[in-house]
């Protein structure tokens, strides 16, 4: 099955997950989340949108999501296909208190913004 590619601007660089004072995983496991969520993906694939990441850390990311039975990591026989990255039932369960923690910071994306940058003024 052939699942379109993933855009290089799916996360825009002022992307409300940023804002979040909680965090589902570490930093860029919510994005991860997101980039698995229409379907299996290859590492490759994944650092389309995923640029401003390191391959190091999304390797680490990838690898705790694992840990944590979020992602299920497939090895193929086929070395055309390689590795695929896809979401395991309990991954695809985060999914909706995922998007309500996004909308939520969607709209309170002003009151974020003010309190970091009071909390930062000298």
């Amino acid at each position: 099955m052939t699942r379109p590619p993933l855009p290089p601007d799916l996360f825009d660089e002022l992307c409300p997950s940023t804002l979040l004072p909680f965090r589902f995983g570490d930093k860029w496991a919510a994005l991860v989340l997101r980039c698995l969520e229409g379907g299996p993906r290859r590492f490759s694939e994944l650092r389309v949108p995923l640029h401003r990441v390191t391959p190091k850390v999304l390797t680490q990311s990838l690898r705790r999501l694992e840990r944590d039975g979020l992602v299920v990591r497939t090895v193929h026989a086929d070395p055309k296909r390689g590795v695929e990255y896809a979401l395991s039932p309990l991954g695809r369960s985060m999914l909706e208190p995922l998007a309500v923690a996004c909308a939520w910071a969607a709209e309170h994306w002003d009151e974020l913004l003010d309190a970091r940058e009071q909390y930062t003024a000298p």
